[in-house]
């Protein structure tokens, strides 16, 4: 028999807030759906595996969510408007339908209904329709299947839904629309009940996050923020939030004592992202362990887990551990979960067979124990900890049979054990830990995605964020302290703790977009306007003004043009001073799947220039790229209309297009690299009948050293003197599309004009 090992499942569950104070409705409708998708039936399998013990990590303004919608009667604008008779919509609202009610995954969820995808179709394979091309029983159709197919499998057993799913387009009535939304409340109801009797059951234990889920060290001490990547550009906030941190983790405990009956063990900081006075104040707490990402332990210990191409450590020893981190003779548990499980499930196991990539999963975790046989420990713990709820629809059937199989492999498993962390935290502490490398007095500070907070704060419409919310929050002190009677200061300061959550400052700048950046900016905004308005005061006249109208040049594109520049590929930090760049995070594909860590563009009076910093991990030192590799570059030139222009020729993977890649472009460029070859780059323009043609001469030269550089005049993308061009980037082997940057916008160039001494 090998040594047991243990394995904590941490299944995190949080959407952002999305209400709007000014009518009570919610601005999306993520929260409903996903609780009809995910939120039970994650719980509900385990009825299957009476061995299994699992761990759910639940947010509160999520479980406040869930509630208002399961309790409150609670609307978002997809449900008002599903409720609505057709006659009764606007033409903006059958536009917002038309543009929203198809979100979904097409391959998993828009396919597999014949009849929601002959809507679809009807959608997107005519880009002229407008409105009034769908007849009122289409719009009836299209609500009702957006609002179906959201049902996960194990609800479609219940006669209603399976009823529901059983019509054909044409039959769907306003009070089918209603019943959806009510089956779907009736499903809503049961979620905080049956976690409830799961934990009394035993069978999970339940953890939470700072309330409104903020990231700590910032609000803590902006120094750890610095410690962890000192070469950013952080905003100067005036605020000590000390006291809000410690108000969030407090009313997050407070608030789950409430619904659950029992105070939690265990607390997920917000992105996990932790320092040491993130520690200390969990501490203070009374919490019993928390959790971060397995590169804060690198930097922590100072020590590289050397992973092969496949992701397999070499040596798991350090990362299969729960740690305990002491301070002021009080101690918290502390567990760093492996980064390249959660990876997978979340990304790459949805492109294969669910029982295979289950399996392999189970073959990478047996692997590990194989290698930890040597150890002179007696238990050891691999933490799987990762978003329970958005990677599911991008597997089959929801990933049923994913989880059904891994869950049976490792339970029929007698030297595996699932664990509730606690019980785990409680077994282990009862070992001598005298000498052993698992207890820190010191933790770097960092957060899941590159060791820093630079996601949240560190760019400069991040940046501006956070001066808002700072700059309300001393007017809204020094407001308190002249008014300290006012009872509107506890809904003021409601909105200020709102606008502190860290899926704002995820959404503004760069490198995300949630393809909604708008709505999130608008409740932002409206959420510090609110501020203003509950402690009737001026609302300052740059709040009614989207965030990125005020940096989105600084953001992302060139400071200025280059005086000069000498093409070699190296030099890049004096050479690029003034260029814009896209960062490309290292999570959350693999390593060995991620082409670009960041692409650079620049440009003078008679030139463009780019710069590919390409990924490590996809070069062999010798003999350079491993496999055929192609680089395209599309050009839209905004200002001369005359020109023609054709779809781009690069082939899709899935039948889901993103809107940049359904547009015409002019120009293209084509790169192709091969072990050490760089061929010559190949420039075509578009012609008539959305046709290429391949130029056979052309100015444009490149060359790899450190970096790759690119230089294409801007006469051969046929942009003149003051003309407007955009492009972006498609990565991938052989024409078929790997990736593409930038994900919803082009990025711009002027080409300046040429100023004679």
């Amino acid at each position: 028999m090998a040594k047991k090992l243990s394995i904590a499942f941490i299944w995190h569950m949080h959407q952002p807030v999305y209400k709007s104070d000014q009518n009570g409705i919610y601005l999306m409708p993520w929260v409903r759906l996903r609780a009809v998708k995910d939120y039970l039936d994650m719980l509900l399998v385990m009825d299957k595996f009476p061995g299994l013990k699992l761990n759910f990590n639940l947010v509160p303004m999520l479980v406040s969510s869930i509630y208002d919608y399961g309790y409150n009667g609670a609307h978002d604008i997809f449900s008002r408007l599903t409720i609505t008779p057709v006659e009764d919509l606007s033409d903006d609202e059958k536009e917002f339908i038309l543009n929203h009610f198809f979100d979904a995954n097409y391959q998993n969820m828009v396919l597999p209904n014949t009849e929601y995808k002959k809507l679809y179709d009807k959608r997107f394979q005519n880009a002229d329709l407008g409105i009034n091309d769908f007849s009122p029983q289409e719009y009836s159709d299209i609500m009702a299947w957006f609002n179906l197919i959201w049902f996960d499998p194990m609800f479609r057993e219940n006669e209603d839904i399976k009823a529901l799913f059983a019509k054909k387009n044409g039959e769907f009535t306003l009070a089918d629309r209603v019943k959806i939304i009510d089956l779907q409340r009736e499903i809503i109801k049961k979620i905080i009940p049956a976690y409830k009797q799961f934990q009394d059951d035993g069978k999970i234990e339940i953890s939470t996050s700072p309330y409104f889920h903020p990231i700590m060290p910032v609000l803590l001490d902006r120094n750890d923020v610095v410690e962890a990547n000192p070469n950013a550009d952080y905003p100067e906030l005036e605020s000590d939030m000390s006291e809000d941190a410690e108000l969030n983790v407090k009313r997050a405990l407070d608030k789950f004592e409430e619904i659950f009956g029992k105070r939690p063990n265990g607390m997920w900081p917000s992105e996990q992202c932790i320092s040491e006075k993130t520690l200390q104040l969990f501490m203070k707490m009374g919490l019993k362990w928390t959790i971060s990402d397995e590169g804060v332990l690198e930097q922590t210990l100072k020590k590289e887990f050397v992973r092969d191409f496949r992701g397999y450590l070499e040596d798991p020893y350090e990362l299969c551990h729960s740690y305990r981190y002491n301070h002021d003779g009080k101690q918290i548990g502390l567990l760093f979960r492996d980064a390249v499980l959660p990876n997978l499930i979340g990304f790459e196991y949805p492109h294969h067979d669910p029982v295979k990539a289950a399996n392999d999963l189970y073959d990478r975790i047996k692997t590990k124990q194989k290698k930890l046989a040597g150890s002179p420990d007696k238990m050891h713990l691999l933490t799987i900890a990762m978003d329970g709820e958005n990677c599911w629809e991008n597997y089959q059937n929801d990933g049923h049979e994913f989880l059904d199989t891994l869950y049976k492999l490792i339970q029929d498993d007698e030297d595996l054990e699932t664990v509730r962390v606690s019980d785990y935290i409680d077994a282990v502490n009862q070992l001598d830990w005298t000498g052993t490398p698992f207890e820190l007095d010191h933790v770097r500070p960092g957060s899941w995605i590159n060791r820093d907070f630079l996601l949240w704060i560190g760019e400069p419409t991040k940046n501006l964020a956070w001066l808002y919310m700072d700059k309300a929050r001393c007017d809204l002190k020094e407001y308190e302290a002249q008014h300290p009677d006012d009872p509107r200061l506890p809904l003021a300061w409601e909105e200020l703790y709102i606008s502190q959550s860290s899926d704002w400052y995820w959404w503004y700048g760069e490198p995300n977009d949630s393809g909604q950046d708008d709505i999130f900016d608008h409740l932002f905004r409206e959420h510090l306007r609110n501020i203003y308005k509950l402690i009737k005061q001026p609302v300052p006249e740059y709040l009614e003004t989207p965030l990125a109208e005020f940096l989105e040049a600084r953001s992302r594109y060139p400071k200025a043009a280059f005086d000069s520049f000498e093409l070699n590929g190296k030099d890049a930090d004096a050479k690029w001073d003034v260029g814009g760049c896209i960062d490309i995070p290292a999570p959350p594909t693999m390593q060995e799947k991620r082409f670009f860590n960041k692409i650079c563009f620049g440009y003078d009076t008679d030139n463009l220039y780019l710069r590919f910093d390409i990924n490590k991990f996809i070069l062999d030192k010798e003999n350079g790229f491993k496999d055929f590799n192609q680089i395209y570059i599309y050009f839209k030139n905004r200002t001369e209309t005359s020109l023609h222009s054709a779809p781009i020729r690069t082939v899709n993977k899935t039948e889901t297009i993103i809107p940049l890649l359904r547009e015409p472009y002019n120009c293209e460029v084509k790169l192709t690299l091969f072990k050490n070859f760089h061929f010559n780059a190949q420039l075509a323009h578009a012609t008539r009948d959305n046709l290429w043609v391949l130029q056979l001469k052309n100015g444009i030269e490149h060359v790899f050293e450190d970096y790759m550089e690119v230089k294409i005049p801007f006469d051969d993308l046929r942009v003149n003197e003051n003309e407007l061009v955009e492009f972006f980037v498609i990565q991938g082997p052989l024409g078929i599309v790997d990736d593409f940057y930038p994900q919803n916008s082009l990025l711009p160039v002027v080409r300046p004009q040429k100023v004679f001494a």
